[in-house]
């Protein structure tokens, strides 16, 4: 008899994590009397999810076989196992009150998990099978019996596993194994049971018929859960026409998948194990249960939709005939592969997971392991994705389960490392928990606990936190982190591409690469085949995540208009960057660097050769916030940090330099991708600009004017476009340099203003992006000095200055140095460029010099209609024409006042000087002419004035500015038009 002990106090039980106290108080002792052990010693080594149900379960075997219980409380080891199964598990604490006999000692030790060979023999064994037929007396129970006994055995070294996260694939392993088993030995009590009927076939022709059950899902994939439905397909065949010809054996293997079905999941006295679900067949649940191998592939090559070749991704021989399930997965697996070709693959993919989410009810959502959002369909549908697209060209990742198949992902560079890991961590705890949840009742469940008693029982059963709070934290982490990268890989647009290359492109090392490549419009098939080589080859996992992006990448260079150059860019950037982790990382998984990428290189040589230089601006691609200017304000900031993080003029201006180009690579790269206007284009280059010319006037005169003469004022006036701060790409940079001694020694001061000058022209060179400081519209011009006194610029524009002086000045603006002094000098200038009055004789003038620029400053040669800048109807035309008005009348309407043109044309409309109509005809031919002045930048890296007559160049233009492909004579049309139309308003207008 067991001694009473009251030790183990109400207050003791709580600690041990009972909740029903009083309850579990008398069957702790109940269970003392019925085992012969008292109660301290029962409750040593307790630990369970459940400890009020594990005890519960307990006593009621002990009731019906004390000694079967006793022999394992007995043994410690076996107790704290017996604690933890029984604790996490209801059902089979139900199972062993059914079958006491089947609660061992060393089945609740054993260690490993049972193999697929053990398995089917002690199945087979338990409805004594010989020859494919059961012969026991009750097969049906004894299949069940034996099933949960080998189920309990996996379900006591899962729970005793030391890590049970690690422990998922190899126990999701076994339970598919037992399952596979478990239709083994139900094919055999299905035999039997056709054979006794007498209606269907002899035993012969039962014997002669060829049955192979196929495994789908989860099962196919050794990955099954502790309940779950067990997918399947028939195949069915004849052995000996002979015996029995194929059609009446596809008779008599339905009536066997029938019966097998029925063994496993059929109303008996021991419980059904679990449904065998058969609607992944052709045609779903209207199809035939059974068919041919050659009926299943002539559905499959002419009706099957893209999500029934995802399904055949897991499918593997389980039961039956082995040699025909080997046949079958041998017909099936070229058709998977090859399924990412159909038209809409990926997206009918895409589209699919959409709606099995839109289909959970509101209310479970948040609770959905498998099917809700950041659930374990996130990670299967994305991995599963990622094999079909690129598994038609790669053998390596043609693999089953999800685990093994992010192994293969990882191997073949498909998926980082650290987003396979990450993955593969989160689908374990995910699996965990749906184990967990489903081992408690061995119902078919994935919905997490909605109350926090049922929460701390999981938390406790999967040992991954201590309380409900602790494990909500993890699941809400978890299912965040999945929906987040299955957002980004599974949408990824490098799938969509890959999946619609035609079958001859996905690899590069057929013969014929070379012409597909001059097919697609490479010019120098042999050059790119080189550039391909020297990306692609060797072993590592650079080359080998290079090879997958490469086919896909020839595709977009392609679609640009220079593809080669696109290529070598594209190699100089991916050799400068070298081993650089995220490079290639974001190329496959970002969404869409990698076609942004290709696009800017083979569009624009400008955007190429600063890549080349900045490489690490790639990054950019996989933000397109970082693509947009980031304004005169930053960039100012940005340079005075600059400025005073280095000592010497030298490393400051050569940083300043670098900004400078960073930031027109910047622009340039939003310019092509469309993701900046002109208009901000336009003030985006000249805040740059700006900001250099300020950052070097101030690290210049810093460096020469010494303290003592500090009271020197020094400016420089922006002039022409840069004054009206409509730069593009290419533009020179027009200034004026004025200073005033301000009471220092005059010829100091000279030549102090004079170094200044010198120092800027020096520090500011830039042989790859060049910035020349273009004073030709100073007073005199080449012939006049660099550089003046403000009382000198006063005195030549009050007594010598021409008229076109006077309309250079109505575009002058500060922009650098003294304040102070840029005041007075646009004081200077606006009595200058808007006088009360402009004499007829002024007027002339001006028409005069605009006739002779015409004729004397046209290039020889140069068809004058193509020349952007001085040609009949652009921008010279445009100024002029809105110029000759601001002389005329800036005076008396402020509005004139501006030093941009498209804001003078708006004032000259609303001040009534210029029709609305003829107005917009002159903006357009300004706007036009100014955006492919950038374009032929953009394009070719070189500033050029001239309408490109060559098709492919006039073609890559027109593509820089929106056109289609092949639309040059479209762009050149509508260059002419709108330039004609502008003329004819000019020489209206102007000339009267």
């Amino acid at each position: 008899m067991a001694r009473p002990d009251a030790s183990i106090s109400l207050s003791a039980l709580a600690r041990l994590g009972f909740v029903e106290l009083t309850s579990a108080s008398a069957d702790l002792t109940e269970l003392s009397e019925l085992s012969g052990l008292d109660r301290v010693q029962l409750a040593d080594g307790m630990v369970a999810a459940d400890p009020d149900a594990a005890v519960r379960g307990l006593v009621a075997v002990a009731r019906r076989d004390a000694a079967q219980v006793t022999a394992v409380l007995t043994d410690p080891a076996a107790r704290e196992a017996a604690w933890r199964l029984f604790g996490a598990s209801r059902a089979l604490g139900s199972f062993f009150e059914r079958h006491p006999s089947r609660l061992r000692a060393d089945a609740l030790l054993r260690a490993d998990l049972p193999d697929a060979a053990e398995l089917t023999d002690r199945m087979l064994a338990a409805v004594d099978a010989d020859e494919g037929f059961a012969r026991a007396a009750d097969a049906i129970t004894a299949l069940r019996v034996e099933y949960r006994s080998c189920l309990s055995e996996i379900a006591a070294a899962d729970l005793s596993s030391e890590s049970a996260t690690v422990a998922i694939a190899g126990v999701s392993a076994a339970l598919a194994d037992a399952a596979a088993a478990a239709l083994e030995a139900g094919l055999a009590i299905a035999r039997t049971a056709v054979a006794g009927s007498g209606r269907v076939g002899t035993r012969d022709e039962i014997a002669a018929t060829r049955l192979a059950i196929i495994g789908m899902g989860k099962a196919g994939a050794r990955e099954l859960n502790y309940l779950s439905d067990v997918d399947v397909i028939f195949v069915a065949g004849t052995a000996d026409d002979g015996v029995v010809s194929e059609a009446r054996a596809i008779d008599i293997a339905t009536r066997l998948a029938r019966e097998t079905m029925t063994a496993l999941s059929g109303v008996e006295i021991e419980p059904p194990l679990w449904e065998v679900d058969a609607a992944l067949r052709p045609e779903g649940k209207q199809g035939a249960l059974v068919r041919s191998l050659a009926s299943h592939l002539a559905y499959y090559d002419r009706w099957a939709k893209s999500w029934e070749f995802q399904a055949l991704l897991k499918a593997r021989p389980l039961a039956g005939d082995a040699d025909l399930g080997a046949d079958y997965i041998d017909a099936v697996q070229p058709k998977v592969w090859t399924s990412a070709e159909r038209s809409d693959f990926v997206e009918s993919v895409q589209r699919m997971r959409e709606r099995v989410t839109d289909h959970i009810p509101a209310d479970d959502v948040p609770y959905q392991i498998k099917l809700g959002p950041g659930g374990l369909r996130d990670i299967e549908f994305t991995v599963q994705l990622l094999q079909l697209v690129h598994g038609l060209s790669d053998e390596g990742i043609r693999t089953r389960g999800t685990l093994e198949s992010l192994d293969a992902l990882v191997e073949g560079g498909y998926i980082g490392r650290a987003e396979a890991s990450a993955f593969g961590e989160q689908y374990r705890i995910l699996r965990l928990l749906e184990h967990r949840l489903q081992l408690h009742d061995l119902t078919r469940t994935h919905l997490m606990p909605r109350d926090d008693e049922g929460m701390r029982r999981l938390a406790r059963a999967t040992a991954l936190a201590d309380s409900a709070t602790g494990l909500q934290e993890i699941w809400d982490d978890v299912r965040r982190a999945v929906r987040d990268q299955h957002t980004r890989l599974f949408y990824r647009p490098l799938l969509s591409a890959v999946a619609a290359l035609p079958a001859e492109e996905r690899t590069l090392s057929t013969a014929q690469a070379g012409s597909r490549l001059a097919a697609i419009g490479f010019r120098d098939p042999a050059g790119a085949l080189r550039h391909i080589a020297a990306l692609t080859s060797g072993l590592s996992r650079k080359a080998t995540i290079q090879k997958h992006l490469m086919p896909v990448m020839l595709r977009w260079f392609a679609d640009g208009t220079d593809p080669d150059y696109g290529l070598i860019a594209f190699r100089r950037i991916s050799e400068r960057l070298g081993d650089t982790h995220w490079f290639l990382r974001m190329l496959r998984d970002s969404s869409g660097a990698a076609e942004r990428l290709t696009r800017l290189l083979s569009s624009s040589r400008y955007v190429g050769e600063l890549m080349e230089w900045i490489p690490e601006s790639v990054a950019w691609l996989d933000t397109p916030a970082a693509l947009r200017p980031r304004g005169g304000a930053a960039l100012d900031e940005e340079a005075r940090a600059i400025q005073t993080r280095h000592s010497t003029i030298k490393d400051a201006l050569r940083a300043v330099r670098a900004l400078r180009r960073r930031e027109l690579l910047r622009t340039a790269m939003g310019a092509v991708l469309d993701q900046v206007g002109v208009d901000e284009m336009a003030r985006a280059l000249t805040e740059i600009t700006e900001v250099t010319i300020q950052a070097a006037l101030r690290a210049v005169r810093r460096e020469i004017v010494p303290p003592e003469d500090d009271a020197m004022d020094f400016s420089i006036i922006a002039m022409g476009r840069f004054g009206g701060a409509e730069l593009g790409f290419g533009s020179d940079a027009d200034v004026l340099f004025i200073y005033d001694p301000n009471g220092i020694d005059p010829q100091r001061a000279q030549q102090h203003a004079a170094k200044i000058v010198a120092g800027l022209r020096e520090h500011l060179t830039d042989q790859r992006v060049p910035l020349e400081l273009d004073a030709d519209l100073r007073p005199e011009g080449r012939n006049g000095p660099i550089v003046r006194t403000i009382e000198a610029y006063t005195q030549y524009y009050r007594r010598w200055s021409l008229s076109w002086e006077a309309q250079a000045l109505l575009r002058a603006r500060g922009i650098a140095g003294s304040v102070k002094l840029i005041a007075r000098f646009t004081e200077l200038a606006d009595s200058i460029r808007y006088p009360e009055s402009v004499s007829l004789q002024g007027v002339r003038e001006i028409k005069r010099i605009k006739a002779r620029v015409e004729g004397e400053r046209l290039p020889q040669g140069v068809d004058p209609r193509r020349h952007l800048k001085l040609g009949p109807g652009t921008l010279s035309d445009v100024e002029w024409m809105v110029q000759v008005l601001q002389l005329q009348h800036g005076h008396r309407v402020p509005d004139l006042r501006t030093t941009s043109t498209l804001q003078a044309l708006d004032a000259a409309v609303l001040a009534d000087l210029m029709p609305a109509d003829d107005a917009e005809r002159l903006r357009e031919a300004w706007v036009l002419a100014s955006r492919l002045r950038s374009a032929m930048t953009l394009l070719t890296g070189q500033t050029k004035d001239v309408l490109p007559s060559e098709i492919r160049e006039l073609d890559g233009v027109g593509r820089l500015l929106g056109y289609p492909d092949r639309a040059a004579t479209v762009l050149e049309e509508d260059y002419l038009r709108v330039t004609r139309r502008a003329r004819r308003v000019f020489e209206k207008q102007f000339y009267g």
